[in-house]
């Protein structure tokens, strides 16, 4: 007969070791459940608020597009004109354009692919507002080919203030010294063709009128797409989705560990009250 001594390697939960280490990965996950379970809720409730913002911006800009033209604003105002609250305001101008310092922006609209015509209008106290007069094709891109279409003398605008949009984009620069741009630019365009005194704006003109079945007078105006993508609100419901699920998760693991804890208690007081001393070979 030998006596054989219990294995003591691998703490059990039923020691006091065991339950303490078991206590402590209970711990550590629960914070980490709070934690996902905060950051997603977090996450789900700021795609509300911007949701709510956008909606106010979608409303606003509404009002302004179909708001009758008022005056384009002055020098004086130049420095307080911000996208949040001057973008997309119809404005009227007048002044005489300045064909000769057009700039052609790459574009690319429901008419095909082409250019933006970006001409100086000069007012008569100097200053100076680039008006997009609108869209040609590449066929129309040089001056000789719509020359009849150029206004003279003293003209009359109508259309929707924007604001410059410097630096080319993400994928490409404007190239100034070699005439390729990308993004109607004010500063930029400005410096390039020797302009001072310039609006840090420029108007998207209106459609002209045309006669039914004519055929288009380029440059084509009224082109301007008003977009807001607006998916807040499925990104929202998607946060409040995983946190639910991270909290679904949390309380499954804590039913299934108590049950656990429980089965492994009952078994281990029967295994207490009937293990023997004594071991046989």
């Amino acid at each position: 007969m030998t006596l054989r001594p219990p294995d003591h390697s691998t703490p059990s939960l039923d020691t006091p070791a065991g339950r303490q280490r078991s206590a402590a990965a209970r711990a550590a996950l629960a914070v980490c459940a709070a934690l996902a379970f905060a950051g997603f809720f977090a996450l789900g409730t700021w795609q509300v608020e911007r949701r709510a913002w956008k909606l106010d911006l979608i409303a606003r800009v509404e009002q302004r597009v179909h708001a009758p033209a008022a005056e384009a604003p002055g020098p004086e105002r130049w420095p307080q004109i911000n996208a949040a609250a001057d973008e997309y305001r119809r404005v009227r101008l007048a002044g005489i354009f300045l064909h000769d310092k057009e700039t052609l922006v790459q574009a690319s609209t429901r008419l095909g692919a082409g250019f933006w015509v970006l001409t100086p209008l000069q007012a008569t106290d100097g200053s100076i507002v680039l008006v997009n007069r609108g869209f040609v094709p590449f066929e129309a891109q040089e001056r000789p080919s719509r020359k009849a279409t150029e206004p003279q003398g003293e003209t009359t605008v109508t259309g929707l203030l924007r604001i410059t949009e410097p630096n080319g984009g993400f994928l490409r620069k404007n190239e100034p010294a070699t005439g390729r741009w990308f993004s109607r630019d004010v500063q930029a365009i400005a410096a390039a063709r020797g302009l001072g005194n310039v609006a840090p704006y420029f108007v998207d003109a209106d459609a002209a009128p045309s006669s039914s079945g004519a055929a288009p007078a380029w440059p084509a105006g009224g082109l301007t797409v008003i977009a807001f993508p607006n998916s807040h609100l499925v990104y929202a419901f998607t946060w409040y989705g995983l946190a639910l699920m991270v909290l679904a998760a949390a309380v499954y693991a804590w039913r299934e560990g108590r049950k656990r804890r429980s089965g492994e208690n009952t078994s281990a007081d029967a295994q207490a009250r009937f293990r023997p001393d004594v071991h046989r070979d």
